[in-house]
């Protein structure tokens, strides 16, 4: 940040932004044109971005424009099928966070694998909350995450004893950016307030009856933390969908994927054909049972989600040229009413 023109969004409120400057931080407007141009949600700030601004007021600033991104994770939009909704731009890596005691779940845990590959994001596994299970147990969620994700990064930690710290931090590169991953009540927030030696984040506890935690984080957030590193903590999120993450899929699948170069047929869709590979490795115990359910569960959400969006661009391309064509047509409508008047 050498530039007192250049700013980094460390929070979104509703289109209202918090950016972070060499001066501090400003409270951030998009300018008219750059709100006018968009086409779509992904061309408006996110939490991360690098952008242009013009200072106006004291605390306030305009952004102009938006810096090219070298990463953009994302998913697809709850309720909004056919979209994409942005969860963090210009992270260098991810650490999915799951808690050991209750909310542990290697489906899940391809799911945010597949979002990072696609976003050429390296994903880190953090299995957290190590207390409160026994020795033994833990590694055997290691060898299972290593079975089923083998060459991703996995390590244990506990934020209450703060035992495996040391390796995380060990992590942290200088100016770098980092994004927690996980489900509500996992400890994202706590290992926040950890990593940054403040109390940013608001936590609230895990209730001992549904063993079911709050998480009070409502937005994303930036901060600032060793090293002049970066950390972005994201809301739980109870639905990871997939979008056009095809590229993703094949990475964390990739067993399967170099079986589908075997398999006898070009259009395989390793379900039910004969000489296909990936059913006879799925036979053989070359391939797990469940990350290959899991993989044809991701793949139909890919394809529908491709197909829908395709649909939505078609709807939203006729709405447009129907617009175009009233325009035209009321202008033509006009320009008859004003020849008639010269009459």
């Amino acid at each position: 940040m050498d530039n007192d023109n250049i700013a980094r969004v460390v929070s979104e409120h509703r289109e209202r932004y918090v950016v972070r400057t060499r001066k501090g931080d400003f409270e951030g407007e998009i300018m008219g044109n750059l709100r006018f141009t968009a086409t779509s949600r992904a061309d408006f700030p996110a939490v991360g971005d690098w952008v242009d601004i013009m200072e106006y007021d004291e605390d306030k600033v305009l952004i102009q424009s938006i810096h090219p991104r070298s990463s953009v994770l994302e998913r697809q939009a709850v309720g909004n099928q056919g979209d994409r909704q942005i969860i963090a731009v210009n992270v260098d890596c991810a650490l999915i966070v799951q808690a050991v005691d209750r909310d542990f779940n290697l489906n899940r845990v391809e799911r945010y694998l597949a979002l990072c590959l696609q976003a050429k994001i390296e994903p880190v596994v953090v299995l957290n909350k190590i207390d409160l299970i026994e020795k033994d147990v833990l590694v055997a969620l290691l060898e299972s995450v290593k079975k089923r994700s083998p060459g991703v990064r996995a390590l244990a930690i506990s934020n209450e004893t703060e035992a495996g710290y040391e390796e995380l931090l060990a992590l942290i590169e200088e100016e770098k950016t980092y994004c927690l991953l996980g489900s509500s009540g996992v400890g994202k927030s706590t290992l926040t307030n950890k990593l940054t030696g403040q109390n940013p984040m608001q936590t609230d506890e895990i209730s001992s009856s549904t063993g079911k935690g709050r998480h009070v984080t409502s937005h994303r957030e930036l901060f600032s933390i060793s090293n002049e590193a970066f950390l972005i903590d994201n809301p739980g999120m109870r639905e990871v969908g997939i979008a056009d993450a095809g590229e993703g899929l094949e990475a964390t699948f990739e067993d399967i994927t170099e079986a589908a170069l075997h398999c006898k047929f070009k259009d395989c869709t390793h379900t039910s054909e004969k000489h296909c590979a990936v059913l006879e490795g799925l036979e053989s115990g070359d391939i797990d049972p469940e990350s290959y359910e899991n993989y044809l569960k991701m793949e139909r959400e890919k394809d529908h989600f491709e197909a829908t969006a395709m649909e939505k661009r078609q709807k939203d391309k006729d709405f447009g040229k129907m617009i175009r064509n009233v325009k035209k047509d009321l202008n033509s409508l006009s320009d008859k009413r004003k020849g008639s008047y010269g009459k």
